[in-house]
């Protein structure tokens, strides 16, 4: 597993899943020519992407950042509609690092598509129930109340079996919440209107998780969000915005689907690599 220590908190990636989704839809209207040069396609035009939660462990306590796709919650049809070439095994990473599921005290949402929440529940004797039950949920009260009554476009990727038995749990916030000093979750709308970003700041230095309205390294110019959206000018104004502010002042970045990288900071012009982290585990989509 990869990891990374920033100051007094450190960072392990789990193993939540794989999945392959058509690059189109993840670079929306981006012209295909353009984004291949930044990310890899297969033939079918479909990009990788990891969905590896982030163990955050800091001051005595082990947050999460989002859950993986579960295991054993998706329909054949599902597994292949996604991609999905790996579920999660976010169990046996946390075995690995002797730690239970008993001991996660928070989990950190950035929104509740079934790629980020479907590890929230497994089951388990014929019932759903809390894959960590005495952690803390936090998500955006916009976000969770969307995701127990859907729209049209969202219930496809909000699901009851991700939300109702961790219901008891769950604590929302609006704006922003800090969870612990210096781990902090901003509401930004976008990808979905309750979307948010988790800021991880120590001793001056500031790290993002910018969750899906950047998933990828590819997908640093503001312009460039995916079809996935549900409020593509939001996304486009949040993260010209954020970005301004992180670039000037030398700001890391974190990624859950990436499959190449953890880890990047780019210098001022956001053109040249200051520091990076790859992905250990070889992704099965390489360039050509």
């Amino acid at each position: 597993m990869d990891q990374y220590v920033f100051h007094d908190m450190k960072l392990t990636w789990l193993d939540g899943g794989v999945t392959a989704l058509d690059g189109g839809a993840m670079f929306g209207v981006v012209p295909k020519p353009l984004w291949t040069r930044k990310y890899p396609v297969n033939d079918a035009n479909q990009i990788e992407l990891a969905c590896e939660p982030i163990l955050v462990q800091y001051q005595g306590k082990n947050y999460l950042i989002d859950t993986g796709v579960g295991f054993g919650k998706l329909t054949e049809k599902q597994l292949r509609n996604f991609g999905v070439s790996q579920e999660s095994r976010i169990l046996e990473s946390l075995e690995q690092l002797s730690i239970t599921t008993e001991q996660i005290d928070g989990i950190l949402m950035t929104h509740m598509h079934f790629d980020h929440a479907s590890g929230l529940t497994y089951w388990k004797d014929d019932q759903l129930v809390p894959t960590f039950p005495n952690a803390k949920i936090y998500v955006t009260q916009v976000e969770w109340d969307e995701m127990r009554e859907p729209n049209i476009r969202s219930r496809n990727t909000y699901w009851k079996e991700n939300w109702e038995p961790i219901q008891h749990l769950v604590q929302t916030y609006e704006g922003e919440l800090e969870v612990a000093s210096g781990l902090t979750c901003i509401h930004t709308g976008g990808h979905s209107n309750g979307h948010a970003i988790i800021r991880l700041e120590q001793n001056g230095e500031v790290m993002l998780h910018m969750a899906d309205i950047m998933a990828t390294t590819a997908h640093q110019n503001p312009l460039w969000v995916m079809a996935y959206d549900d409020y593509p000018m939001t996304s486009v104004f949040a993260k010209e915005r954020i970005m301004k502010e992180a670039l000037a002042n030398g700001y890391k970045f974190i990624f859950y689907h990436d499959a190449y990288h953890r880890m990047i900071q780019w210098d001022a012009t956001g053109k040249e690599v200051v520091e990076s982290l790859k992905r250990s585990t070889e992704a099965q989509i390489q360039f050509t």
